[in-house]
């Protein structure tokens, strides 16, 4: 899940952009809107960075395997039609 610092950020900047009027309610107001923000990006089911970089890492490793493995059969295929 994403940082807990991240999400009272988007809510404390989210509140304190409200009119004046209606920062009179603003610590109810950033709890609701703090909850409401963490639903919704839970439910966007996002991954952390880190997670990102070592999927990335895992499929440029992949993709460098299949290189090498298309290179070996069309050496392959070669030799044998020789």
């Amino acid at each position: 899940m994403l940082d807990p610092k991240i999400l009272d950020d988007i809510s404390r900047r989210m509140t304190e952009n409200l009119p004046r009027g209606l920062q009179d309610l603003q610590d109810d107001l950033q709890r609701n809107l703090r909850s409401g923000v963490e639903s919704a990006l839970a439910r966007m089911n996002l991954v952390t960075r880190e997670e990102f970089e070592i999927q990335q890492a895992v499929l440029q490793r992949t993709r460098s395997k299949l290189k090498d493995l298309e290179a070996r059969v069309a050496e392959l295929e070669a030799a044998a039609d020789d």
